[in-house]
């Protein structure tokens, strides 16, 4: 065995140590001299090779309704573009190839431009090679963009055919303009809320931005996430879609009956102080009415009449006066001190004496003035102490951005015991709705209040929010007074309400279904330094109530304005305020099927001819018999034919069908069985009327031909 010789091997190894030493001291060397001496060029290098920081905007969150539908949500829109620098001399011949079928379909995709103007367009920016010719001026959809990606050369990649196009997030209103003031609006260009809820929970809505940056990989820029974008989250209002729409359509269709300037309309759940629906109808200058203020939570006006419940509710609060004290208010014109109070039938010769119930009622300026300024007239501080422990004066924490706080003067005195801000007809006055400021929100959550029973909720807007479906906050009922008055003066109040529609001047907002309390309002507006003699009369006219009276769930206030007379609180507002309570009623009404039975007259239904099937179903249902052959025939399903009563029993006749391709007779059908039996043979319908069908514009026998258009005549007969 050789043995292992030190001399040779040892040298190697210090050889190839002091190498390893030699380089590794190299390359700390050139470490330390890029470091240094060549800091600057090289970080000229990597800025070459990477893209600043970008910010990546997070997607806005939506906002829903009470039941989950949509009132806002944000959509992708694109700006379309082209580069005709890029491509070269293979995309320049393709152009002119393709550019007739490119203009082509850009006219079926906007059918408002025509072919040759698009050509004239694109021919234009292909002549001056812009790299951001604009092939649409305005943002279009996903779907478009979609079509307009897929045409000639559009189709090709960016950096061989051009195209290339701008992002960006559109906010949309599935139901239009519906509680437009209220659900709010964004400054599209600036990602920015302008008012509404969209403003008041705009940190909610708008999420978190993140941060990626570019960098050039192997000839390719890979994007890299540095801190990634968080959504915003979803808010729940408490806006009901369909009572919104029920209180827009009849607060719009009274403004154009007697050509108003302005209408509002609230609706509250009288529980838990949800705002079920709010109106904010502004005439414009094309005569059309559009929400552009929120008048219902912003407007500071004299509320008239409707404030004089909150004056009759202190007085019997403070025991100065009960509902049985008798008034003088004569032939209904009566000076107080050196002005002169009128009541609205001073024409007729007035009431005469009543009592303080019977003032309320028919709305008496006379006799609540009276009342107030008997009881108060010494001590005005202790009226609007009073005013205020009701809550009239509440400052409800409206989360609208312009909401206001009423506005009620407290007596101030100087150093010699001498009123500044008082007169001796400000009481008078103040106490039927004037001399103060109360927006219709604050008027509303007052009522709301009476029918709860006293209780007073904060008005509530928005319920929760939202992250994927899971609810990350709640926001419960507020209440905030539990008691604005004694038991016993809430009861008098409550029973005054009721008969101010039933015996007074709200008889227009009453209903045959069910019962209605509440108050109207006819006020003068006074118009800035003009006053109340600037011009033409300016009035509002306005009902507050609940419904129904004998269990309140929902508080209701209607306040219009409007130029010149007539102008009536009760005719006017309490007709907008029956046609919603109506049609809010009417959508809860949850019938069982067996109530379609009259089981008083015992009338027995009307089956139309069609879809037999059907009809036994639902002939069982209500409880009646019927007789067929079917069980023992080898029909195709559905039967057709009509049905006749014999002895209680329905005979149920099948009728022989037209062949597939003849026009069948739909005369004496309902319109689902005719539309099913004209479209399943390849024809379209059009509909007009209610009821079954009494003539159709396609004779029956007659060859099918398809897509031909068979319009129906339907009435109630």
């Amino acid at each position: 065995m050789k043995r292992f010789d030190n001399n040779k091997i040892i040298p190697r190894y210090s050889f190839i140590a002091a190498l390893m030493t030699i380089i590794g001291i190299a390359v700390l060397v050139k470490a330390v001299y890029i470091m240094t001496v060549k800091h600057d060029y090289w970080m000229d290098v990597a800025n070459q090779k990477k893209f600043d920081s970008l910010i990546v905007m997070p997607n806005r969150g939506n906002i829903l309704s009470d039941d989950g539908e949509l009132m806002a949500s944000s959509l992708p829109e694109y700006k379309m573009y082209m580069d005709f620098k890029v491509g070269g001399a293979t995309k320049d011949s393709l152009w002119n190839e393709k550019l007739d079928s490119i203009c082509m379909g850009l006219h079926e995709i906007f059918p408002e431009q025509s072919e040759e103007e698009f050509k004239q367009h694109l021919e234009e920016g292909h002549r001056k090679m812009s790299q951001n010719w604009a092939i649409w001026p305005k943002r279009v959809d996903y779907n478009t963009f979609q079509k307009v990606a897929k045409l000639p050369i559009f189709n090709m990649p960016k950096l061989r055919g051009g195209f290339h196009y701008e992002e960006n997030s559109a906010r949309r209103r599935p139901f239009g303009t519906l509680a437009y003031r209220t659900v709010g609006d964004m400054y599209g260009a600036k990602d920015s809320a302008r008012f509404g809820l969209e403003l008041a929970y705009d940190s909610v809505l708008r999420g978190k931005s993140g941060l990626t940056h570019k960098r050039k990989v192997m000839d390719k820029f890979l994007n890299f996430v540095d801190e990634a974008p968080t959504d915003g989250y979803d808010i729940m209002t408490t806006i009901n879609v369909q009572m919104q729409d029920i209180a827009e359509k009849a607060v719009e269709e009274e403004l154009k009956l007697i050509n108003g300037d302005v209408g509002v309309a609230i609706v509250m759940e009288v529980a838990t102080g949800d705002v079920k629906a709010i109106v904010n109808l502004e005439k414009c200058g094309d005569g059309q009415y559009r929400e552009r203020r929120n008048h219902a939570v912003a407007d500071l006006l004299e509320p008239g009449s409707v404030f004089k419940t909150a004056s009759v509710m202190v007085v019997l609060d403070d025991g100065k006066a009960d509902t049985s004290k008798k008034v003088n208010t004569g032939n209904g014109q009566m000076m107080m001190y050196t002005a002169q109070m009128n009541d609205h039938n001073r024409a007729s010769g007035g009431y005469g004496t009543i009592t303080l119930s019977r003032a309320l009622q028919v709305s008496s300026n006379i006799g609540i003035s009276h009342v107030i300024d008997e009881a108060y007239k010494h001590n005005p501080e202790q009226f609007v102490e009073g005013l205020h422990r009701i809550g009239i004066a509440e400052d409800l924490g409206v989360p609208i951005t312009g909401a206001t706080s009423p506005r009620i003067r407290m007596p101030k005195k100087n150093s010699h015991g001498q009123y500044t801000n008082w007169s001796r007809t400000t009481l008078p006055w103040m106490s039927i709705g004037y001399e103060t400021q109360v927006p219709p929100i604050s008027t509303l959550a007052f009522y709301n209040a009476i029918a709860n029973n006293g209780k007073m909720m904060k008005p509530r807007f928005v319920k929760k929010v939202l992250c994927e479906g899971e609810v990350l906050k709640e926001y419960p009922p507020v209440v905030l007074k539990q008691q604005i008055c004694k038991p016993s003066t809430l009861s008098k109040i409550q029973d005054m309400l009721c008969k101010v529609v039933t015996q007074g001047t709200g008889k227009k907002a009453r209903s045959e279904s069910f019962p209605v309390a509440g108050k109207t309002g006819t006020a003068q507006i006074s118009k800035g330094h003009g006053g109340y003699k600037s011009g033409a009369m300016h009035y509002l006219v306005s009902f507050v109530g609940y419904f129904p009276a004998d269990n309140p769930r929902y508080s209701c206030i209607v306040c219009l304005q409007k130029q010149g007379l007539p102008a009536s609180g009760g005719t006017m507002s309490g007709w907008v305020f029956h046609n919603i309570s109506e049609g809010i009623m009417a959508r809860n009404l949850n019938m069982d099927i067996s109530h379609a039975r009259d089981t008083v007259s015992e009338q027995s239904p009307y089956v139309l001819k069609g879809n037999l099937e059907s009809a036994s179903i639902v002939l069982e249902h209500l409880g009646y018999t019927t007789h067929n052959k079917w069980a023992s025939e080898q029909a195709n399903f559905p039967f057709w034919g009509n049905a006749s009563l014999n002895n209680k029993q329905y005979m149920l006749n099948q009728m022989e069908q037209e062949a597939k391709d003849v026009v069948p007779n739909v005369v004496g059908m309902g319109a689902r069985d005719a539309i099913y039996l004209l479209e399943s043979r390849g024809m379209k319908t059009r509909i007009k009327g209610r009821g079954k069908v009494v003539l159709q514009s396609v004779h029956p026998g007659v060859k099918v031909k398809r897509n031909e258009i068979c319009q129906l005549t339907l009435q109630y007969q």
